[in-house]
């Protein structure tokens, strides 16, 4: 049976053939499985007599046997990630070498770590909360310098700082309206609406600042979903291949060559793209380009922004018009692809099935042409013109926005029964649900089965 504060250990780095292996123990009994298994070249330590914060060479020893020559670290805690006693082995990264060390650490009374283990023991002792918990997953996942600087900004507590000041203010309007109602011969809620109603605006405003960066905020830490689509042969492969840089996807004179989805992920100026190169929209007895033309309608379903391709060589097509029937309600960009074989229609003629604001470009992506101009079209449509580097926070978490929004609701729904003169008590009943959908974000009001679950979407060893 899994106890909540067994000693616990896990492999922290990646197991390869690497020069270096690192396994992480954490808790009460790490320093006397340290004493069994290590054996430093310092005789004057062991035996119970280990500096914290202090880096040990020798070796980790089954009995006589030496298993690998390692360098310890230790931290005792309360001053260490868990805020338990943990100890660090760097050993040799061979596959063989760091699971034999990993084992005879079991073996010797730890039990293997669940994954996100070490950083749920952090959040339940205290050291961090639950959005600075979930910020270590969002640095370790972090695909553009933007997104690694948000998760750092979180990981110091700035969301925290500002979901507990909102909380705080709150929770003393709470206070103070119960404390009335308990005793209305001492305090007085005569005009106290009319101060309350500013408050209550006020904290409406922060809640929708806060949302209002969600939307870029999930562009940079998730990256922006792209589907490319045009018909065949318009040239959806070639831009993808000049966007990553190598010959990832076919590219022939012959139509109908991709009749399936291919997905890359690439970083163009900071802007991580998602990319979904689809099958040519068209209509096909093929079996098999069915399926790849069904794929391509589906995933234009789920994109942030469709890329539609167009030959420009060939002007307007009836399989053309059938795209801007797909795509008519989605974010898009339209590119005039093969430039350097001429130009077949006008845009005028282009005008008739797009949107005025939608961004047509000109490009050749056999010659690299125009790329650039789809980079600033692209923040320009995803980013307001740039990534603003500045900004002291985005949110970035499903959860956190969906508990912002129930904030919000609350608020509002305070606002109202103000403007409609309602009783005081009602206040309280809204403002304590705003107040517990703000903690749920840094994990003061929270189920322990989310808890559970959040923590178990990270790696192993963190």
């Amino acid at each position: 049976m899994v106890r909540e504060f067994d000693t616990i250990a896990a492999i922290a780095t990646s197991v390869s053939n690497a020069g270096i292996g690192k396994i992480r123990i954490s808790g009460d009994d790490s320093l006397n499985i340290l004493e069994k298994i290590f054996e430093p070249y310092t005789k004057r330590y062991g035996n119970g007599h280990w500096d914290s914060h202090r880096i040990y060479l020798g070796n980790i020893k089954d009995g006589e046997e030496v298993i690998d020559e390692v360098i310890v670290l230790i931290m005792k805690g309360p001053h260490s990630y868990t805020r338990e006693d943990v100890v660090e082995v760097d050993c040799h990264g061979g596959v063989h070498v760091v699971y034999k060390v990993l084992n005879l650490i079991l073996k010797n009374g730890a039990r293997a770590a669940e994954p996100g283990e070490f950083t749920k023991r952090a959040f339940l002792n205290g050291r961090i909360d639950l959005s600075q918990a979930e910020a270590v997953m969002g640095l370790i996942e972090s695909k553009n310098e933007a997104s690694r600087k948000n998760s750092i900004l979180q990981m110091k507590g700035n969301l925290s700082e500002k979901i507990g000041k909102l909380r705080e203010e709150i929770l003393y309007e709470i206070a103070y309206i119960e404390s009335a109602l308990d005793d209305p011969e001492h305090i007085s809620l005569d005009g106290y609406a009319d101060g309350l109603l500013e408050k209550v605006e006020a904290w409406i405003r922060q809640d929708q600042k806060l949302l209002s960066t969600y939307d870029d905020g999930r562009y940079i830490s998730e990256g922006i979903r792209t589907c490319i689509v045009g018909k065949p042969n318009a040239g959806k492969s070639s831009f993808l291949n000049v966007l990553l840089g190598e010959e990832r996807a076919i590219v022939t004179d012959v139509a109908g060559t991709t009749r399936d989805t291919l997905e890359e992920s690439v970083t163009i100026d900071g802007i991580t793209l998602n990319i979904i190169d689809t099958a040519g929209i068209h209509e096909t007895e093929d079996k098999v380009e069915k399926i790849g033309v069904e794929k391509a309608k589906k995933e234009i379903t789920g994109a942030d922004l469709v890329v539609c391709i167009l030959d420009m060589a060939e002007g307007i097509s009836e399989e053309d018009v059938q795209i801007f029937e797909q795509i008519k309600d989605k974010k898009k960009m339209v590119l005039l692809n093969k430039s350097d074989l001429g130009e077949a229609f006008s845009m005028d003629a282009l005008k008739e099935y797009v949107e005025e604001d939608t961004p047509c470009i000109t490009i050749s992506a056999k010659y690299n042409q125009g790329i650039d101009l789809f980079t600033k079209e692209l923040k320009n449509m995803m980013f307001h013109g740039t990534i603003d580097e500045t900004q002291d926070l985005y949110i970035t978490n499903a959860r956190h926005k969906n508990a912002l929004d129930e904030a919000l609701e609350g608020l509002k729904m305070v606002k109202t029964s103000i403007e409609n003169q309602m009783p005081e008590d009602f206040f309280t009943i809204d403002l304590m649900n705003a107040y517990e959908s703000l903690g749920s974000i840094i994990g003061e009001s929270l189920e322990e089965d989310l808890v559970n679950e959040i923590f178990s979407k990270f790696c192993t060893g963190k």
